[in-house]
């Protein structure tokens, strides 16, 4: 079910009579029970987007529609009861505690700041839990880590129980278990609340993994919206995040660099180490072409070349480095 849809929506700026338009015509949707991530090439829009599907940011022309209403005539405290937010920025409320933190979520349905009813004590420390924290429930937030602090800001957009929650770059700070584990919980609550989540984020492979659909935003083409694999399927990748310097690599879900290559090599054996071997050899500047001379087969334990048993990659390149002793650099 859509719970929130745009209908010709222009995205943008308007500033001393001038109106600079980022993006147009979008129709788009959101639905209940979905991760949504918001991904594309820097400038294309994302956070104009999220701005103004929340209704912090005025669109320039169409609709934004919540259950029906439109976004830009509701009060305030109207839109807290519809969409909690998420930012990068980080939060500090000195000598505030988890708990203090996330009881802010509950502020447009009390309307009251002072000590909260044993129905709302259930709903804060219920959203807690559900992000793991509830061994941290009376630590000040200063001392979280980063991921606590993001799960932290997670649970307080889980306390204010709206449908839908927006996240802007909610990894964007944070080491690589942490990015995974904020990725995973993001998934597991949009299935298990119900609720529509969508974030913008750089992190493609994550997103990929993560998403139940990919808005896929682009300078050229808009928003493309679909299920991942679908985008990676039909191209959409590739051509918005196309660079002389890299590739969307189809095959992996991962960008490959674009290295100088002059040398031949082909490769065969096992799979496992297959990836991890053509990544090497692609750095060292070989391409592998099924007719090349050199012929490497992938064991097991190590490759064979010439006869010859080779134990680390290390090894495999020194050898090939001999035979090739031309440097690719230009």
């Amino acid at each position: 079910m859509s719970i929130l849809t745009t209908h010709q929506l222009s995205i943008g700026y308007s500033k001393n009579g001038k109106t600079d338009v980022i993006q147009s015509g979008l129709d788009l949707q959101l639905r209940a029970g979905e991760l949504v991530c918001l991904i594309g090439p820097n400038g294309s829009g994302k956070s104009t987007l999220l701005r103004t599907l929340t209704g912090l940011q005025k669109p320039l022309a169409g609709h934004v529609m919540i259950d029906g209403s439109e976004i830009s005539k509701l009060k305030q405290r109207e839109k807290a009861l519809l969409i909690s937010l998420v930012l990068t920025e980080r939060v500090d409320i000195e000598n505030a505690t988890v708990y203090n933190l996330v009881s802010l979520g509950r502020h447009p349905h009390s309307n009251w700041w002072g000590s909260v009813s044993d129905n709302e004590d259930k709903i804060i420390r219920e959203a807690i839990e559900m992000v793991h924290l509830d061994h941290k429930v009376h630590q000040n937030i200063n001392e979280l880590s980063d991921g606590e602090r993001q799960r932290a800001m997670i649970a307080k957009a889980l306390a204010q129980d709206t449908p839908i929650i927006m996240l802007d770059e909610p990894t964007a700070h944070l080491d690589l278990p942490n990015r995974v584990e904020i990725m995973l919980l993001l998934h597991k609550l949009a299935h298990k609340t119900d609720k529509a989540i969508l974030l913008s984020t750089h992190e493609l492979d994550l997103a990929l993994q993560a998403a139940d659909r990919i808005w896929l935003i682009s300078n050229e083409n808009g928003v493309e919206c679909g299920v991942p694999e679908d985008l990676v399927f039909n191209g959409s990748f590739n051509k918005a995040f196309e660079s002389k310097s890299y590739f969307f690599n189809a095959a992996n879900g991962n960008f490959s660099m674009n290295y100088p290559m002059s040398r031949k090599v082909w490769v065969s054996g096992d799979k496992t180490r297959m990836y991890w071997t053509l990544r090497a050899l692609a750095r060292a500047g070989y391409m592998v072409v099924e007719d090349a001379d050199i012929q490497i087969s992938v064991t097991e334990t190590g490759w064979k070349w010439n006869e010859k048993e080779i134990a680390t990659v290390e090894e495999l390149l020194v050898e090939l480095n001999q035979q090739f002793p031309e440097s690719i650099i230009s």
